[in-house]
């Protein structure tokens, strides 16, 4: 997996153009309009780019494209690559315009013509959450991202940006790489042991284990991994940047391993996908580690479940009941519908041990949420509308699709068990909202809630305009944003 790339932002020296070797990105608005930068490049290849920029080529062009011009006389760059972007672009689309340049940073040391500092941040951004490929267990070496050098007036302005950036692509990254990991690599073990290492940037990292977790009552937790040789194990991560006692934001992070479905066993037809379903533990994990290695001032407390469901003799059936440490009782249709069991204790925990401000779980829960949302958004589900509206607004301002779904009592008869307090599923109509509606049972009153289900967003079958194919990182962004709105100003 390649370093997390700092951007670096210089001042305009139109003289150091010509002996950058690796790649040049110039930013084309309009048809043979060149601004300084470009002019010095175009001096340089002889009129070469106003030729391009004036050619049928250049007008196809959509905004956000780039075009590769190959070896230019006169340059030691190996190429220049030309970016249409409008004057008038802004957030996303920079950022993913960002993304095409990003693609060449593997391998490549680039220097971005930015001209003005409209551009650069989100450019610079998008380039640097671009470059990343898993390639950990292939054969072949792994490409170090190369520099990323942006040149533009008033570089002092922003060079403190710079870390920033590079802190939030590093939580991103860490995101993906646990996503990524096979199941024999990322055991809960070897997950834990990469929290615990957290501590070296500040966090305060614990990690419960299974006499710990039975003493506290999690048997709706425990339930999931008895069929397992992984022992099931909860890590909570504390980060206190805020005033000292203020009350942390929670975040809890479902973290099942691999999810075979337990006796009621998933068809094979796809499960080897079931790597990811730790997902929302592991954009927790991610999100901590960029408000720790950009000195957030706030309190965050997260608790994540670390759980492999599998089939074995010793397994949870279709028809136990088990109680949570809240002392409700759970009649268990589905042995598939884990995810919850493993939730609806660490959410518990996380009130009564922390007494939250408010509480985000994040879990990689319903198949019903990629049927009626896609890879497109992540389903929001909440009980407070300041929470969660703010949240929102983070997720839009990140670029990361998110689309508030309702809750309602009358869901609750879908889950209503004749032999305990509850049952783990509702059926197939309304499957992403009565997994919420369960979860909301395990929310205390007066504590504001948002339930996020990324089994949509988590992982893609094919790349994104930030990211290869896999893993997205989706979530660390937002999440980090609405930690800056809530306690940062």
């Amino acid at each position: 997996m390649p370093t997390p790339i700092t951007p670096r932002f210089i001042e305009t020296n139109l003289d150091a153009i010509a002996t950058h070797e690796g790649r040049i990105v110039v930013i084309l608005s309009e048809p043979g309009k060149l601004d300084p930068g470009a002019r010095r490049v175009n001096k340089l290849m002889r009129g070469a780019l106003l030729r391009f920029a004036e050619s049928d080529a250049f007008s196809k062009m959509k905004e956000g494209d780039v075009a590769d011009l190959a070896y230019p006389t006169g340059l030691a760059a190996d190429a220049v690559q030309v970016l249409r972007l409008s004057k008038q672009a802004k957030g996303a689309a920079l950022r993913k315009a960002g993304g095409q340049i990003g693609k060449s940073l593997l391998g490549k040391d680039i220097l971005i013509l930015a001209g003005n500092r409209r551009f650069t941040s989100e450019l610079a951004m998008g380039a640097a959450l671009r470059a990343y490929e898993f390639v950990d267990h292939m054969s072949k070496e792994a490409q170090e991202g190369g520099a990323l050098t942006v040149m533009m007036t008033n570089a002092h302005e922003i060079e403190a940006e710079a870390e920033t950036i590079a802190a939030m692509v590093d939580g991103v990254f860490f995101t993906r790489d646990l996503v990524n990991e096979p199941s024999n690599v990322l055991t809960t073990v070897e997950f834990a042991d990469r929290l615990v290492a957290l501590g070296e940037l500040g966090v305060d990292v614990t990690v419960l284990d299974e006499p710990e977790l039975e003493k506290l009552g999690m048997r709706a937790l425990l339930g999931v991994g008895m069929g397992s040789e992984t022992p099931s194990k909860v890590v909570v991560m504390k980060w206190n940047g805020g005033e000292t006692d203020a009350a942390p934001l929670a975040l809890i992070g479902k973290g099942v391993v691999f999810d075979t479905g337990g006796i009621s066993l998933k068809p094979a037809a796809g499960m080897e996908d079931m790597t990811m379903d730790m997902g929302g533990a592991g954009t927790v994990a991610g999100t901590m580690k960029a408000l720790a290695l950009r000195k957030a001032k706030a309190n965050v407390v997260a608790v994540v479940g670390l759980v492999e469901n599998m089939p074995d003799g010793r397994a949870q059936r279709p028809g136990d009941i088990v109680k949570s440490m809240k002392g409700d009782t759970i009649e268990v249709i589905n042995t598939d519908a884990e995810g919850r069991l493993v939730l609806c204790d660490i959410m518990w925990y996380a009130q009564e041990t922390f007494k939250p401000m408010g509480m985000i779980d994040l879990a990689t829960l319903t198949g019903a949420i990629i049927i009626g949302l896609g890879n497109e958004n992540t389903g929001v589900f909440s009980n407070d509308d300041q929470l969660c509206n703010a949240f929102l607004k983070a997720a839009q301002t990140e670029n990361e699709g998110a689309w508030r779904l309702p809750l309602g009592e009358a869901y609750d008869a879908l889950i209503k068990s004749n032999k305990a307090d509850m049952k783990n599923v509702g059926g197939r109509a309304a499957g992403s909202i009565t997994a919420a509606q369960f979860l909301q049972r395990f929310v205390k009153d007066g504590t504001p809630w948002i339930h996020l289900d990324i089994a949509g967003t988590a992982q893609t079958a094919g790349e994104t305009a930030l990211a290869p194919k896999g893993a997205t990182g989706w979530g660390v962004l937002a999440l980090s944003r609405l930690v800056s709105d809530l306690f940062e100003g």
